[in-house]
């Protein structure tokens, strides 16, 4: 052989094992990001070619898939799809995309799952076509559609819990939409569905409850600093600093309250009043005393800044490192840089009514075969223990005083405990409320959160009455 042929031999030979390297790479490695890449379209493909699993709620099927004529053998649908649909999320031919649990749950739904894998097994030998498995959720549906009628519409979102077990009750995020139109085979109808939900200004693609977007939380943040504040020798009866106007730290800004003066004027109140009040200017010169490092420490203990997976992603709540003091003190009542999803406000209430547990969320709550044998149940687990007992009881019992002074969260035949949030905005105020039923075993804590929607005593009280009621019902 001469020596240009070498040569070209030897290229030759070089560029094939770089090709079977790629390809081994791309097999080997990078497939399983490929095939959960939602833009690849020969995954949508083979998921429409299989007989894709149902999501259930109370043995009922909230998503499955029906036989359809065309190219795909399945089609996606939703029963009561706008209500489920901040859950489900969609699974969409003409856009190539997976949303929510559909995402999430893909590789139990499309039968691929590690735990199916005796059911891909007979399926295989028999020769039976292909079925995904199902998931099973935590939902109870009657909270779930109290939450969704309550919230009538308007812009906002409401999370439940069972605080025992960390089980979410209801996830409710407004305005929703219809996946069914997203799902359909029918290029037409999904772009027109679509295009519809993209004009809408109130954005019902985003999923407000879990942390499409994070909001000021307002007073309801006052329950964390309030731990704080107790734990640092503090009882409910301990008086504390109640000015009618306090001056930021290092500048001439006052904070006032809502409420004017705080307690008898005299510019001291308990912390139990304080809090009934819902008084600004004690928990901005409480945080303050507290100091910034042990109020980040508590709210981290309660969930903010830490990624959680409920059965799909969600966003983390954020909490800076305060800039100054006069931030802290800001901070302290749930302004400034405090950001917050309805989820992790749930949390905040499931881990005062569960007696300072904190069990970590979750929404799928088994994992089973196409025939709907279980293969898998979800183990409650404790995500942290942000307060003690005794503060937990203390909490209860100051904030069970916030439902007598504002009857509009009580629950006819429940004892309820809650916090009321008005959160500063740009527009109009943020409606905020957080509760739980009062019991040694709480069935039920939940958050709403109502955008733009005034005072949280006011308009969103009202909706955690009717989800507290459903949930104990």
């Amino acid at each position: 052989m001469n020596q240009p042929l070498r040569k070209l031999t030897v290229i030759v030979v070089i560029l094939f094992l770089m090709l079977m390297g790629a390809l081994s790479y791309i097999h080997f490695f990078q497939a399983p990001s490929l095939n959960a890449d939602g833009r690849n379209v020969r995954t949508i493909y083979q998921e429409y070619g299989t007989d894709r699993g149902s999501i259930v709620v109370a043995g009922e099927p909230i998503a499955d898939s029906v036989p359809a004529k065309g190219r795909y053998k399945f089609q996606r649908r939703y029963a009561d799809g706008p209500l489920y649909a901040p859950i489900t999320g969609y699974f969409s031919v003409a856009y190539s995309s997976l949303t929510g649990l559909e995402r999430s749950q893909n590789s139990v739904l499309n039968g691929a799952d590690s735990s199916l894998l005796t059911q891909r097994i007979q399926e295989l030998i028999t020769g039976k076509q292909p079925r995904g498995g199902s998931v099973a959720l935590t939902i109870n549906p009657k909270a779930q559609k109290a939450a969704a009628e309550a919230l009538a519409g308007r812009t906002g979102a409401v999370v439940a819990i069972e605080p025992t077990t960390g089980k979410i009750l209801a996830l409710v995020s407004s305005p929703s939409f219809d996946p069914n139109q997203l799902a359909s085979h029918t290029y037409a109808t999904a772009e027109k569905a679509w295009d519809s939900y993209q004009a809408d200004k109130n954005n019902p693609l985003l999923n407000r409850a879990i942390g499409g977007d994070l909001y000021p939380p307002g007073s309801t943040f006052k329950i964390i600093t309030a731990s704080a504040m107790l734990e640092s020798g503090l009882t409910p009866d301990s008086l504390v600093d109640a000015p009618t106007a306090y001056t930021l730290p290092g500048t001439n800004t006052q904070v006032r309250n809502a409420v004017g003066v705080c307690g008898d004027g005299s510019g001291k109140a308990t912390l139990r009043t304080a809090l009934v009040l819902s008084c600004n200017t004690t928990f901005a010169a409480g945080g303050v005393k507290v100091g910034a490092q042990k109020l980040l420490d508590k709210a981290k203990l309660y969930g903010f800044g830490q990624d959680l997976d409920i059965g799909m992603p969600t966003r983390a709540s954020r909490f800076p490192q305060p800039a100054d003091q006069a931030a802290l003190a800001l901070d302290s009542f749930g302004q400034k840089d405090i950001q917050a999803s309805p989820l992790q406000m749930a949390m905040v209430a499931a881990a005062v009514a569960n007696h300072g547990t904190l069990m970590k969320p979750y929404l799928v709550d088994q994992t089973l075969t196409a025939d709907l044998a279980v293969v898998a149940q979800t183990t409650p687990t404790v995500f942290s223990e942000p307060i003690s007992r005794t503060t937990a009881d203390q909490l209860t019992s100051m904030m069970k005083d916030v439902v007598s002074h504002n009857p509009s969260a009580a629950v006819a035949g429940v004892n309820t405990a809650g916090k009321t949030g008005t959160a500063e905005n740009s527009g109009d105020n943020h409606a905020w409320y957080i509760g739980f039923e009062a019991a040694e075993k709480s069935r039920v804590a939940v958050a709403v959160f109502v955008e733009h929607g005034g005072t949280g005593g006011v308009t969103a009280a009202p909706i955690a009455a009717q989800v507290i009621q459903a949930a104990t019902s």
